[in-house]
């Protein structure tokens, strides 16, 4: 039997469930560290289900830790691999079912901990920035905001690949970690926003908006240059807004939104791909790093939640389970 935070009465309760079996592509994860993210605090409230197929019971969208066993299909995956990933939901357990490529190896020289602060970070930035954004090599762009996990994700990505990041935040104080990350300049999130990406950028614009806040958007497009693509994944602002199209139809500028958890099971793979192709080489040669981190114990994931919601720090909340 195996301990796992459930949702009750919109409450994270401690059970104990029948271990997982896997299917025959599948592997089963002994998870040492679990990355905490909003949409497991939305999850919770009832605000964010898990997509169809995930068990709405238990939330949590990464984890890290040791293959225990493989399916009978399984060829890729080992017994006592050390992996990481992004998974639809359940993380929160001591042992998860995932389907085998999507697991990742855990980079050298991490530990669980480090290890659980990278996927869904480092690859919804990566997808936002460079795949839906198309950002290419010495051009700037807008993380919006570049104080939590994806921002300072986004950050290292940009500088690693040679573009000119730019951060924002109602609080500049609040960017001092995504400036130790390589953050080239930042902007105060208010109504002179689009002034002062005009300043940084000589006139020229942003050619990427990476946005987690939502509703400024006329202010936001003024600073995004003609053709520059804004790409949304998240509603810290809220859900509606009023858009000029006039503007938007005359800079020929493109709006997208995307989230890396409702996608099907051949995405995710790609996605997965995607990391050791690319990102897990820059990792290697020490491009990119862990996000700084706070841990909480297994048995106070409350606490982590509350931290998420109560605390300005700028990072990733990792759940750990000793071994």
């Amino acid at each position: 039997m195996m301990r796992a935070w459930c949702i009750e009465d919109r409450q994270l309760q401690l059970a104990t469930l029948p271990d997982p079996e896997p299917g025959p592509d599948e592997i089963v994860v002994t998870v040492h560290a679990i990355g905490v993210n909003r949409a497991d605090l939305l999850q919770v409230q009832g605000l964010y289900p898990a997509p169809p197929g995930t068990d709405n019971r238990i939330p949590g969208l990464e984890y890290a830790g040791v293959v225990s066993a493989v399916g009978n299909r399984v060829q890729t995956r080992q017994v006592g691999d050390r992996v990481m990933g992004l998974v639809p939901g359940c993380a929160y357990a001591e042992q998860i079912v995932t389907y085998e490529r999507e697991a990742l190896p855990v980079p050298a020289g991490l530990d669980f901990a480090q290890a659980a602060t990278l996927p869904e970070a480092f690859l919804t930035a990566y997808r936002a920035l460079f795949l839906e954004g198309g950002l290419q090599s010495g051009q700037w762009c807008l993380i919006r905001p570049a104080t939590a996990g994806v921002g300072l994700a986004a950050t290292q990505l940009a500088k690693a690949l040679g573009a000119r990041p730019i951060g924002s935040s109602r609080d500049l104080s609040r960017l001092g970690t995504a400036r130790s990350l390589g953050l080239m300049a930042e902007v105060t999130d208010d109504l002179s926003l689009a002034d002062q990406l005009d300043t940084l950028t000589g006139g020229e614009g942003v050619a990427v908006v990476l946005d987690m806040v939502g509703p400024d958007w006329n202010t936001v497009l003024k600073g995004l240059r003609p053709e520059g693509t804004l790409v949304n994944i998240g509603l810290l602002g809220g859900v509606t807004t009023e858009l000029n199209l006039g503007n938007l139809l005359m800079k020929r500028q493109t709006l997208k939104s995307m989230t890396m958890r409702s996608q099907p099971l051949e995405n995710r793979i790609r996605m997965s791909q995607i990391f050791n192709d690319r990102l897990a080489p820059l990792f290697a040669g020490d491009q990119l790093s862990p996000l700084p981190l706070e841990t909480f114990d297994f048995a106070d994931a409350p606490d982590a939640h509350a931290h998420m919601r109560d605390s300005d720090f700028s990072g990733k909340r990792v759940i750990t389970i000793r071994a």
